[in-house]
């Protein structure tokens, strides 16, 4: 995937992105991430709330904006996010605030690196990962879409690395499934965005919803 989403947590965001997440007990998919997950739950239109309207069940949902794969605390730090959480399916995202907070993009290989090698078998994700199946979870890690706001420039070069690797990861473990985001956005549709030409709009997130139901309707 071709993307960059610079993401940054603005504390109003946050406060409304922390209503309404959680995990019912009969939950079978929970959602974790960062803000393109978490955003337009405020108005019932987020990836978990598609994701719940589609599958016809409950769905838990832990995203946060400006979670960090290999940084953060609480829900700021995705593997926290899913600390004790035993589901089924876990569809998650991230990566973009561990590279927009850290590198420049020129120079992103350190943070690259520590988000996951280059063979995709080390590094925060794979881990998660790991640990994650290991609690008997199939996992759908969903990979960035180009967002108008950076479609086009250099900064678009460590996602594309990003991507390489993650699909590495799901290539070694028939248990975790990669997404392309860019498979159901066009950068140049600006419908699919918010107005920060960043985040999805609900209709973003919709797609996004869709993309992964039809992965775990197989």
């Amino acid at each position: 995937m071709r993307a960059l989403i610079v993401l940054s947590l603005i504390l109003t965001t946050g406060l409304l992105a922390a209503c309404a997440r959680g995990v019912p007990g009969d939950a079978r998919v929970v959602v974790a991430g960062d803000s393109v997950m978490a955003w337009n739950r405020g108005q019932g239109g987020s990836v978990a709330d598609g994701l719940r309207a589609r599958l016809g069940e409950p769905v838990g949902d832990v995203s946060f904006p400006g979670a960090q794969v290999a940084g953060g605390g609480g829900p700021l730090n995705i593997p926290r996010q899913l600390d004790g959480v035993a589901t089924q399916w876990v569809v998650v995202n991230g990566g973009a605030n561990d590279l927009g907070r850290n590198c420049n993009c020129s120079d992103c290989g350190a943070v690259l690196d520590r988000l996951i090698s280059d063979d995709g078998a080390r590094g925060a994700i794979p881990a998660l990962v790991t640990e994650l199946r290991g609690r008997g979870a199939r996992v759908i890690w969903a990979d960035y879409y180009t967002s108008p706001r950076f479609a086009g420039t250099t900064c678009e070069r460590p996602y594309r690395v990003l991507e390489t690797r993650l699909r590495r990861m799901a290539a070694a473990d028939p248990g975790v499934t990669l997404v392309d985001m860019d498979d159901v956005f066009r950068p140049d549709d600006l419908t699919l965005f918010a107005a920060d030409r960043t985040h999805p709009s609900v209709k973003g997130s919709q797609r996004i919803a869709d993309l992964v139901a039809a992965q775990i309707g197989r």
